[in-house]
């Protein structure tokens, strides 16, 4: 699974990235996704910072 990011919608609040920086990072005040394939594990905290997200721009695909 890999995750997905709306930077239009991203607000820059980084707890994406304070929840799960396996699959996260900031660049230019946005979160984007790390590009990498997640474990098992970084799934569920993956969509732990879906489900946090204030502006719902991330998806878990």
């Amino acid at each position: 699974m890999k995750v997905a990011v709306d930077l239009e919608a991203c607000i820059g609040c980084g707890a994406c990235v304070d929840i799960c920086p396996d699959a996260f990072k900031m660049e230019d005040d946005k979160a984007i996704p790390s590009g990498q394939e997640l474990s098992e594990e970084t799934v569920k905290s993956a969509k732990e910072a879906q489900d946090t997200c204030p502006v719902d721009a991330i998806e878990v695909i």
